[in-house]
């Protein structure tokens, strides 16, 4: 089984897959929260949404409360915050556990794959960001201060479509 295949629930409850919900694109996970210091990276998540989405990209947002306590709410209020505050039309996954114990299967995967410094291991705070392929390679993973916009970001989004 692939990465593409691990079952995952959306922000609505809803049983799914990465390959369900994505179709044959490729995909940005990227672990979020709504009363985080960098939660104004939505906004460049949702540019890249737009941007890259009929190209054969979407962004994923994984919403996470391991992090302080930083993603607090129901999925009702997390789905009118993305939405009201930043317009978000990306699909939102159900509240996950990224690190630890209860680490959600997709981040097994996920964590496995090295940064840009040969570093794998546990997600270090909200908004890392992993790139997977229309086939399932993880193909990049980019820690939590690194913008959206980020030419590093962009140049790898452009090699997987």
């Amino acid at each position: 089984m692939g990465i593409r295949d691990i079952a995952i629930d959306t922000l609505a409850d809803t049983p799914t897959t990465l390959a369900e919900l994505a179709g044959d694109k490729a995909v940005l996970v990227v672990n979020v929260a709504s009363r985080c210091g960098l939660t104004p990276q939505y906004a460049g998540l949702v540019d890249l949404q737009r941007t890259y989405g009929e190209r054969g990209f979407t962004v994923v947002g994984v919403p996470c409360n391991q992090f302080y306590g930083q993603e607090p709410g129901t999925a009702e209020e997390i789905q009118e915050f993305c939405s009201t505050t930043y317009g978000v039309d990306f699909p939102l996954l159900a509240k996950t556990e990224v690190n630890g114990e209860g680490r959600h299967p997709l981040y097994d995967v996920l964590t496995a794959t090295p940064d840009a410094e040969g570093k794998a291991g546990d997600v270090e705070w909200n908004f890392e960001k992993f790139l997977v392929a229309r086939d399932g390679e993880v193909l990049a993973r980019f820690r939590p201060k690194v913008q959206p916009d980020d030419p590093a970001v962009i140049a790898a989004i452009e090699k997987s479509l």
